[in-house]
């Protein structure tokens, strides 16, 4: 039998390995074959040899160990010290990687953070440039390896002799600068000369340290009044143990930017008359300002796991059209997050030339209303030269369609290679992908993925396009789980988690975490505690180490969430929630009015107390994964009192529940809140009949809507699931793509049936929370989750329903690459086949199986090691559509089913 190959170390959950900011990063690999291979049949590691390299000294050391982990593997050698660097492979199978520190202490930092001796504007703050000409000592120019290590207040694009140092946009990002502040490690050999003098440079605009930010206008500010910069190159050589430095210091120069302002929610203004094109490069003029220091900041410095924000795609014009009004209107075909590219433009002098981004057209204009106070505009002022591949540097925005206003022709009209849109978001490992045989479904899901990637830029972000744009917690831990499936979300939300931790623990705080991290609310925006939103502390933690194993993730968190549990929650004398605590709950029911988008039909301390018994049943696990078994059998009984607290408050004894919706009898299902077969039974019929009577509508918000699916799936009413999946009429998830959505809504009708925005003041057509329904495409249409944390061990569970007759889905996880595709043919037959990487197994269970079944313990099920598989069995669907309940005094309902 052949081996498989072996994939290139990984560290930690490090985007690249240049920068780890542990002394003693974990090791991890994957096992594949070749795409013309059949997949390694039932291949188990059995031990591993790992071979670090020491470049500097040329010295090779070997580590054994048996052992079948290939996960966050221990680092076998002494700890490394700060800017050291080891070569690991694993032994000579496989391609080696570069594992390289970076600066542990802060007396390893020389540079300091200066600033500009003249203010620049009052607010908005016009973005600085900075710079220092030095030549290297001859000593240092015969061979040599050079690193910058550079962060700033504010963001920022470095240079050396005028190219950048990276492809990296809005560094340092944002964290919570009160607390933890970015810095990134960039390997800049290539661009130094060895000869004469060189140029470090830097610009720096407001990012989200300076600029206006939140919302009902915002306020400016919230981190400081005076951008920075920080730097400091490092040469080595290897004919010395000395070092020649370059640190960001009072010596340097700085100047004002040719960008007027450059604000996230209003745009930029540049004016190409005050340009000096090579102002970077060396002997460049219009650069001799001041520089000062400014004290040393009281955050840590951080090099950072996630990977940087990045322009990851270029989309081209689909049209270009007058609206009704006679403005002029291009139409990039899918709402996006990012910035326009202006390839060419020959613009007069002091002429302007302005384009506003927005997301949709109302009635043949451009939809602005949902921009709020956000002015999501860019503006180019003219020098008479021609102008090419410009894009604004320190902006973003959320738009399909942009309105250009000023453009300098007959027309008054750009052509399509005149323009091209620039997708921007945080630079993750796309691993998860999803595709049915139903044509809308499969657009619902990209529709999910595109939210995804405009919300995932440097935080979780709630949308992209008004003045908001924040960490909301109740957002990302719903959609936790889709995310993950998605994208390789470790490394970023695991450093926004640390924000979390961070500001959650401050002195006065109570143990509750802010409803947005970074917390930038309204000062005088109630500081109270939240089920659902809060409870990010325990289940984004949890959800991170389901899809990597991490415990390590779980450790660093333990002191959020047990701190959460025991002093944020305000309880009641039974230890549930305290009735009279106001909740968010299941926000944007939609039932509730635009203007009170959290009046839900559910009620929402039901919806509190149901997720706190969930959440404690949680952390006991999590306490028993870190062998603290003492607190995981306490946590384990609070459970089991509150679950009773919870049915003796709710459940009558029949096994009704108090709010019956679909929102509350989802929850109590999906967290088994019901004390018999006989309640759970009722139940079933209890959500099959509220589904029925609301025509399949669905009728949930964001606390909900993750369960419900899933709900009626545990509860063996998978066509129930599927009919209200593939319903079209609105409220549904595909309404919105019969209106030609490309992104998820941020309300289920954030546009009208006529073409009208939805009158609610947060209307966003980019926002993913309700997107969360990808979980349930992934585990059950798709029929792949991970069994055990990791994934070490998958579960394989497809259920068919509805016209979707077949489906496939690929994972590329911790061990490789899980793929699953199945198809039924004719009328009872199904046919599945499914790869399991090696170093990993499948526990399976087929569609006969499921249905046969009265529950989900009496399910039989085997278990599969790596390789091709092919599953077949009989397979007869429950009759397909079912039928709305509907009123005897109303017309039947239509069936308005997606094919």
């Amino acid at each position: 039998m052949s081996s498989p190959t072996v994939s290139k170390p990984t560290f930690e959950h490090h985007h690249s390995g240049l920068g780890l900011s542990q002394p003693k990063p974990r090791v991890s690999w994957q096992f594949s074959t070749g795409s013309n291979q059949e997949p390694v049949a039932d291949w188990i590691q059995t031990a591993y040899e790992l071979e670090l390299t020491s470049p500097s000294t040329g010295k090779v050391n070997v580590y054994h160990a048996d052992s079948e982990q290939s996960v966050l593997v221990p680092w076998p050698a002494a700890a490394l010290s700060s800017r050291e660097c080891v070569t690991v492979r694993w032994t000579e199978w496989g391609e080696s990687a570069i594992a390289e520190v970076a600066l542990l202490h802060r007396s390893d930092w020389k540079a300091s953070f200066v600033t500009s001796s003249q203010r620049f504007g009052d607010g908005p703050l016009q973005p600085v440039r900075f710079r220092k000409d030095f030549a290297i000592p001859p000593e240092f120019t015969s061979a040599f390896k050079a690193r910058l290590y550079i962060t700033s207040l504010g963001v920022h694009d470095a240079y050396i002799n005028g190219k950048p140092v990276s492809d990296v946009c809005f560094a340092p990002g944002w964290t919570s600068y009160k607390h933890r502040l970015n810095y990134s490690v960039y390997d800049v050999t290539s661009l130094l000369s060895t000869e004469g003098t060189n140029t470090i440079s830097a610009e720096v605009g407001e990012g989200w340290y300076a600029t206006r930010l939140g919302f009902k206008a915002g306020r400016r500010f919230c981190y400081g009044d005076e951008l920075a910069v920080m730097a400091q190159l490092e040469i080595a050589s290897p004919n010395s143990t000395d070092t020649f430095g370059v640190f960001s210091d009072g010596s340097w120069l700085c100047g004002p930017s040719s960008i007027q302002s450059s604000e996230l929610y209003d745009g930029e203004v540049i004016d190409m008359r005050q340009e000096y094109l090579d102002w970077n490069s060396i002997g460049a003029a219009g650069m001799s300002g001041k520089t000062k220091i400014l004290p040393w900041t009281s955050a840590a410095l951080v090099s950072p796991d996630a990977p940087p924000v990045r322009v990851t795609e270029s989309r081209s014009p689909v049209e270009i059209f007058f609206s009704k009004s006679g403005k002029v209107i291009v139409d990039f075909g899918q709402n996006l997050v990012g910035k326009l590219q202006v390839k060419s433009v020959l613009l007069p002098k002091g002429a302007h030339l302005s384009f506003k981004h927005a997301e949709v057209m109302e009635h043949g204009e451009l939809g602005v209303r949902p921009l709020r106070f956000a002015k999501a505009t860019d503006t180019i002022i003219g020098s008479g030269e021609r102008i090419t591949d410009w894009t604004p540097r320190f902006t973003f925005h959320g738009f399909r369609y942009v309105q250009v206003d000023g453009w300098p022709s007959v027309s008054g009209q750009p052509q399509k290679e005149d323009l091209s849109a620039l997708v921007m978001h945080s630079d993750l490992k796309h691993r998860g992908f999803f595709n049915c045989s139903n044509g809308s479904v499969n657009q619902l899901h990209k529709n999910i993925v595109w939210s995804m990637r405009g919300n995932f830029l440097s935080i979780p972000t709630d949308c992209p396009q008004r003045d908001e744009r924040l960490g909301w917690t109740g957002d990302i831990q719903v959609f936790c789980p889709s995310a993950n499936y998605l994208f390789d979300t470790t490394g970023m939300l695991g450093n926004w988690l640390e924000d979390v931790a961070a500001e959650q623990l401050e002195d006065g705080r109570g143990g509750i975490p802010p409803l947005v991290v970074p917390d930038v609310l309204p000062r005088n925006w109630p500081h109270i505690p939240q089920a659902v939103w809060d409870d990010v502390t325990i289940l984004t933690p949890n959800d991170l180490y389901q899809y990597s194993a991490d415990t390590e993730l779980l450790r660093r968190q333990f002191v959020s969430m047990q701190t959460w549990l025991d002093n944020g929650v305000d309880r009641g004398d039974d230890g549930l929630w305290n009735p009279e605590q106001w909740q968010l709950s299941d926000w944007l029911d939609p039932a509730a009015p635009p203007d009170d988008p959290g009046s839900s039909r559910t009620d929402d301390v039901l919806v509190a107390d149901a997720y706190l018994v969930h959440v404690t049943k949680v952390f006991a696990h999590i306490c028993e994964k870190l062998g603290k078994r003492s607190l995981s059998a306490k946590y384990a009984a609070d459970s089991a009192k509150l679950k009773t607290q919870f049915q003796h408050k709710y459940i009558t004894p029949y096994g009704n529940l108090m709010s019956n919706s679909q929102t509350g009898v989802a929850l109590a299902i999906q967290f088994d809140l019901y004390a018999t077969t006989e309640h759970r039974t009722v139940a079933a019929n209890s959500l099959c009949k509220l589904v029925r009577r609301a025509r399949f509508n669905i009728a949930t918000g964001f606390a909900g809507t993750p369960a419900i699916l899933h709900a009626l799936t545990t509860v063996k009413l998978p066509q129930i699931a599927y009919r209200m999946l593939l319903e079209k009429s609105c409220p549904s998830w595909l309404y919105p793509v019969t209106m030609g959505a490309t992104t998820i809504w941020e309300r289920w009708n954030s546009m009208l049936p006529d073409g009208t925005i939805n009158p609610g003041q947060m209307t966003s057509f980019n926002h993913y929370a309700l997107g969360a329904v990808a979980d349930w495409l992934h585990g059950s249409v798709g029929g792949i989750s991970p069994l055990e944390p990791g994934w070490k061990v998958v579960k394989v569970r497809p259920v068919p329903g509805g016209n979707v007759t077949s489906a496939e889905v690929s994972f590329d996880g911790p061990y490789g690459v899980v793929s699953c595709s199945w198809k039924l043919e004719g009328n009872d037959h199904f046919t599945m086949t499914l790869v399991v990487p090696p170093n990993s197994t499948a526990v399976v269970t087929l569609p006969s199986e499921i249905s046969n079944s009265v529950s989900d313990e009496d399910e039989p099920s085997r278990q599969v090691g790596s390789g091709r598989h092919h599953f077949m069995c009989s397979y007869v669907a429950v009759a397909w559509p079912p039928k709305a309940i509907v009123a005897a005094n109303q017309p039947p309902a239509d069936e308005d089913i997606a094919i």
